[in-house]
């Protein structure tokens, strides 16, 4: 079990009519081989085990380690007819302080031997990305110190900077970097009963916890869940000063990986579980809130990089609409202020609501993830889903179209030669030029709206969503026959527009465009 860290079997034997019993054993080496007196030699015949072939068979073990092997002990023991299996030694004690078998006392060595499992070639660029998103990766596992720190150095988790020296072993790292379950728990746990303190004292520092124990999990998922430690300005300034730590600014989320029953706690504990698909019980996969298909640490970023990319997404979505509805509302009142009459008509804004509500929304959220949203540092629990740059965004495009709406609605008859909406009884030209150019600044705006962050480019990477393009082309020719078309349906013109009103609608609607880049410049300048 994981409490003894080894585990032996019985076989019945019947050498020369006597009976009895071989032990056969298996388990950690240090473990094993600490149990053994004798050893078989090359001879195939067991001899005494010296201390000199125990530091031989020590130094091979660590040599293993060093290069991430799980080293094993495997050993035997003949037991007499009629032993007493369930009798405890006085002596010798399990890992966990437990007494152990008296059948599991000396042993006669076999071998050592070095399992090396190694990492996917993708797990040290998917942690390089964690670390890009804000993302901190610890490594919990029951694998001695040594095999723990060179799989976490390979894998990326440990870096130059966590060690003393120039040799990559455990003995060169920083305090606190790598601990063993139970220096942990004696530590987090002085009392058997948990301290938060001495928690907040440790985790910022911890990247590996070697020799762990299902209920380590569980209490770092606990520990870094009730974590207030971003409370306290002079200790984040501290870390940050002397160990180049960063303390993310609200509480932790927390993130588990399990694949046995017992880490379904830890998994149900966490902010979110991730069991295995292929190696995880059942339990913890009931336990855990997403399932690994492949078993891969990489799909976790893929995960991360899909939640993040949901959320912004629903940002688009809300910058586009919320845009849309300041500039509708401030034309619908004015014009009825001014002329007792809308220059939008009823039928005018469902189309811009089916336009801003539905396409609009299906065509933004359509957006697939890109690399650069694990750029970007995590999001607070406690930060507005509609930033400062969306607000600027939003007023800045709001207005623009309210500008460009009350020029065409005041000034519009006398600069163009036309005659104005709220002289003609029924549909008019004026008010359906008004009503094109405010539709093209929408669609226009919608492109501006891919980007949350003041992107320069507004249609990078547009050519890889043909959702969105599909739906750009759609919701511009409905809108082309609804003016040329839609005459009393649409309150539109009979005649629609000459080709002249239709240049103007569409660059004024291409204004939309150079206008976001004018106002990222003011962002920049003035609330950045």
């Amino acid at each position: 079990s994981s409490a003894r860290k080894m585990m032996s079997w019985i076989v019945p034997i019947d050498e020369g009519g006597k009976g009895g019993y071989r032990l056969f054993c298996k388990g950690a080496q240090e473990v094993v081989v600490g149990r053994c007196s004798e050893v078989v030699g090359e001879d195939g015949l067991a001899t005494p085990f010296t201390d000199s072939m125990r530091d031989d068979v020590s130094a091979k073990a660590l040599a293993y380690t060093r290069r991430g092997m799980r080293c094993l002990g495997l050993a035997y023991r003949d037991l007499p007819a009629g032993f007493d299996l369930e009798l405890l030694s006085s002596t010798v004690k399990n890992s966990d302080g437990s007494d152990a078998f008296e059948a599991e006392t000396n042993l006669i060595c076999l071998a050592i031997i070095g399992i090396e499992d190694p990492l996917r070639p993708e797990v040290p660029e998917a942690i390089r990305k964690c670390y890009n998103a804000g993302i901190d990766v610890r490594l919990v596992t029951g694998d001695n110190p040594e095999t723990a720190v060179s799989i976490a150095y390979q894998a990326g988790i440990l870096r130059d900077e966590h060690f003393l020296g120039s040799e990559r072993v455990a003995s060169n790292l920083k305090a606190n970097v790598m601990m063993q379950g139970k220096e942990f728990r004696s530590i987090v746990q002085p009392n058997g009963q948990f301290d938060q303190q001495s928690f907040d004292d440790v985790w910022p520092h911890l990247r590996v916890l070697a020799r762990s124990s299902p209920d380590d999990k569980l209490t770092l998922a606990h520990g870094l869940n009730q974590s207030d430690l971003y409370t306290n300005e002079e200790a984040c300034r501290r870390l940050l000063d002397n160990d180049n730590i960063i303390i993310f600014p609200d509480r932790q989320v927390v993130a588990m990986t399990g694949d046995g029953t017992n880490d379904a706690p830890a998994l149900k504990r966490a902010d979110i579980g991730f069991a295995m698909g292929v190696a995880g019980t059942q339990i913890a996969k009931d336990a855990a809130d997403i399932i690994l298909l492949d078993d891969n640490f990489a799909s976790i970023v893929t995960a991360a990089k899909w939640g993040r990319n949901i959320y912004a997404s629903i940002q688009k979505f809300l910058q586009f609409q919320l845009t849309v509805n300041i500039s509708a509302v401030v034309t619908a009142l004015v014009g009825a202020s001014a002329y007792q009459t809308s220059p939008l008509a009823a039928i005018q804004l469902l189309w811009v609501n089916l336009l801003m509500d539905s396409l609009a929304s299906l065509a933004l959220a359509s957006e697939p993830p890109v690399d650069a949203l694990l750029l970007r540092p995590p999001v607070n629990r406690t930060q507005h889903m509609i930033t400062k740059r969306m607000w600027v965004n939003m007023i800045g495009q709001a207005i623009y179209q309210i500008v460009v709406v009350m020029v065409l609605l005041f000034e519009g008859p006398t600069l163009l030669d036309i005659t104005a909406g709220h002289r003609v009884d029924g549909a008019s030209v004026h008010y359906t030029l008004i009503f094109n150019s405010f539709v093209w600044m929408q669609l226009f705006n919608e492109v501006n709206c891919r980007n949350l962050h003041g992107e320069c480019n507004v249609f990078a990477g547009i050519q890889n969503n043909p959702l969105f393009c599909g739906i750009l082309v759609v919701t511009s020719g409905l809108q082309a026959i609804i003016v040329e078309l839609g005459s009393v349906a649409f309150r539109v013109d009979d005649n629609g527009l000459d080709a002249k009103f239709w240049g103007l609608s569409l660059l004024l609607g291409f204004g939309s465009l150079p206008w976001q880049q004018v106002i990222n410049v003011a962002y920049r300048m003035f609330f950045a």
